[in-house]
This record gives C-alpha cells, sequence and structure tokens, in this order.
C-alpha cells in the first residue's frame, strides 16, 4: 500500500507524504521540549552573581558612578530572584529603571558590562529609530527583535531577558501639553511604549520593521522582561534648578537654597523634572527607578584614561604591540589629555578623540618603520592637537 501525499501549502503541484509529516512533528517537539527544558534549569539561583559581585565587576570597566552601579547590580539580581520565584500569593514586580547622566558619563559602557557578566539574553537599543505606528522608522515591537536574535529566537529565554533601551530622552514630548494631534516620534512612541514596559504579549516581527511584511510574528509576553532606559536629558538641571529655587519662599527657602550643591543640579533629580523635560506621567510611573549619574571629573577622566581593563590608553598600546612597538604615554601628556577633555566638555567619550588625534600619524607612520618604542609627549600631543584646531586659543 503507497503512502497518502498530502499537498504543499508552499507552491501548487507539490506533495509530501504523511509518514514525513509525522517524523517532522516528532522532531519538532523533541527539539522544542529540550529548549524549554534548558531554559528552565540555567534558573538556578546557586550560580547567580550577587549584588556586590556584580558590583565589583562593573567596577573593573567603569569608573566612579557608585550610587548607578549599586542600583544596576540590586536591579539585576532581583530580576533573577524574580525569574526563579515560587507561584505563591506574593509575586515579585520587577522594577525598571532610568538612568540620567550627561554624555560620556558612562550610561551605554555600564551596560555593556553588564551584558558580559549576565546568564540571561541581554540587548541594547536605540529610541531614536522609533515612530509612531504607521510611519516611515521602526515600530515599538521592533525594539524585541534584537532580544529574540541574542536568544537565538527562543521565545523562553527572549522573555527573561534584559533590554536596554538608550536615548529615551529623544522621544520626549514637544510641547509642555498633552498632544492633540499626533507627535511621531516623541508622545506617540512613548505610549507605545507603556504596553512593553508593564508587561504584555506583543507581536514581533522576527526579522525587525516592515523590510519584511510577509513574516510571521512571533509572540513575546514582556512580564518578566526587566527593562533600563537611558538618556542624557540635556537641559533638564535647568527643570532641576527651578524646581529648587521656587520650591519654598521666605527665610525657610533660603537656607534650603544655601544646601543645595550648584555644581551638580542632577543628583537632585526626581520623577518630576522628567515630566517637566517631555516625559508623560504613564511611562515615569513604569520606570520606578530613577539613578542620575555624575559628571566626570578631573580626577575620575585621569583615572578613565588608565585604569580599567579596556581603559583607551591600553588599547592603544595593544594597537602597537601588534606591530611590535612599545607605546608609553608620557604622565603629563596624560595630564593635558584629561584638560583638553574638560574644555570640550565631551566626557569620556571625548577622551577618545582627543586620543586618536594624537595618534592618527604615528599609527599611519610607524607600522613602517624600524621604531621599536615610542613616547608620546606634552610637545608632541600639542603639536598633533593644533594641526586640527582643537588647541585652546593663547
Amino acid at each position: 500500500m503507497s503512502a497518502m501525499l498530502v499537498p504543499s501549502a508552499v507552491s501548487d503541484g507539490t506533495y509530501i507524504c504523511a509518514e514525513c509529516i509525522e517524523h517532522i512533528h516528532e522532531a519538532l517537539e523533541e527539539y522544542g521540549g529540550k529548549t524549554a527544558e534548558s531554559s528552565v534549569e540555567s534558573l538556578s539561583m546557586d550560580k547567580v552573581p550577587k549584588p556586590q559581585e556584580i558590583f565589583d565587576f562593573l567596577n573593573q570597566y567603569v569608573i566612579g558612578q557608585e550610587d548607578a552601579k549599586k542600583y544596576l547590580s540590586v536591579a539585576v539580581y532581583n530580576h533573577y530572584k524574580r525569574l526563579a520565584q515560587d507561584n505563591d500569593d506574593v509575586d515579585i514586580e520587577k522594577s525598571n529603571i532610568v538612568m540620567v547622566g550627561p554624555t560620556g558619563t558612562g550610561k551605554t559602557l555600564l551596560a555593556k558590562t553588564i551584558a558580559r557578566l549576565l546568564d540571561v539574553p541581554f540587548a541594547i537599543v536605540d529610541a531614536t529609530v522609533l515612530t509612531e505606528a504607521g510611519y516611515v522608522g521602526e515600530d515599538i515591537e521592533s525594539l524585541l527583535t534584537r532580544l529574540l536574535q541574542n536568544a537565538d529566537y527562543d521565545v523562553e529565554k527572549a522573555q527573561r531577558g534584559i533590554v536596554f533601551i538608550d536615548e529615551i530622552d529623544k522621544i520626549a514630548r514637544k510641547g509642555d501639553n498633552p498632544s492633540i494631534t499626533r507627535d511621531v516620534s516623541g508622545e506617540g512612541v512613548q505610549q507605545g511604549l507603556l504596553k512593553l514596559l508593564e508587561g504584555s504579549i506583543v507581536n514581533v516581527p522576527p526579522q525587525g520593521g516592515r523590510k519584511h511584511p510577509e513574516q510571521k510574528m512571533i509572540a513575546v509576553d514582556t512580564k518578566n522582561i526587566l527593562f533600563i532606559c537611558g538618556g542624557a536629558f540635556d537641559g533638564i538641571e535647568r527643570k532641576i534648578a527651578h524646581r529648587l529655587n521656587t520650591h519654598v519662599v521666605g527665610y525657610a527657602g533660603t537656607k534650603m537654597r544655601q544646601r543645595v550643591s550648584t555644581d551638580n543640579y542632577l543628583k537632585y533629580v526626581a520623577p518630576q523634572d522628567l515630566k517637566s523635560f517631555g516625559l508623560i506621567p504613564e511611562i515615569i510611573g513604569r520606570l520606578p527607578l530613577l539613578v542620575h549619574l555624575d559628571p566626570l571629573d578631573r580626577d575620575a577622566l585621569r583615572r578613565v584614561l588608565t585604569e580599567p581593563k579596556n581603559a583607551i590608553t591600553r588599547q592603544y598600546e595593544k594597537i602597537f604591540a601588534m606591530d611590535g612597538v612599545k607605546l608609553v604615554f608620557a604622565p603629563e601628556t596624560l595630564d593635558l589629555i584629561v584638560d583638553k577633555a574638560i574644555e570640550f566638555k565631551l566626557g569620556a567619550r571625548g577622551l577618545r578623540s582627543i586620543v586618536e588625534t594624537i595618534m592618527i600619524d604615528s599609527m599611519f607612520e610607524v607600522p613602517s618603520t624600524d621604531i621599536k618604542e615610542l613616547t608620546i609627549t606634552p610637545e608632541y600631543a600639542l603639536e598633533k592637537l593644533s594641526t586640527v584646531n582643537l588647541a585652546a586659543e593663547a
């Protein structure tokens, strides 16, 4: 007796035998079962790093920002606890985080460093590409596409992951009042994010946005996904200063203002300041942990240059060592680089561009020579900076 042939749903005139369909079905069920087992097994709390261990790991790569590192360490540890919790009357709610800090203070670096340590899928996504549904750009759901890819499209695994949303301040509301028209990449995006942050089942395009309209969506439950948001919130200091200076009037107000440090208003940031900046109250409520990152002072910038495992100077030393050249930065040169970074107000990110400007000619010339040791002096650094008009005016 011949096997029954079933017509293909993909193309006309193609058939597959029923026996083959059964074998494929059994193989898929077996594979799916193994995937689910492996996802559950990785939730053992014995292997989870403690908050102090996470904090110590971050210290190897990130200079300063003690408060931010402490908040992140606790949040990540509690995220593991949520995944391993028993199903009883008490349900541990997730605490999404929003980090506020100037450019170059280490928001993205903190996220990337934590990703190295974690045993759960981790994705860093950018809020600047998001637009309201129906407009050119990325839909809100595409935030989870990267998480799915990092979890090898294992939905169970992705539903336990962590998503870092960078540049969250770029989707602030454009005006002070709620929009009665469409705010394509502002308030509309924030409203779309609400369901993701709170926890709901979202249909995610596995290959991203609208480039593949024929693709089948994957349902992802965001209830157990931890969201960490970061943004520079440029200009929020004015909102904080205004609130602190007008909060109390009279003699008591004068004493309160004297206690406020005007050098770093960000340490006083509060949810109402985010609302004044342009985040809607609903999204602020879904980001209960508010952490500030301090601007890096001169000492911190000097340490950033040399101390972390992937310090900028170590990277260039490695680049030259691959050509058999020993690279040495004179201490005075490092001081000069830090002074320039403070002058340009670019934070730690500015250090990289300054060092690159100083080193570009050497990186071009030295590999073709017999030089075995190269010392970067302050005079050489100043000469290179002056050629691109970066030196300070006399």
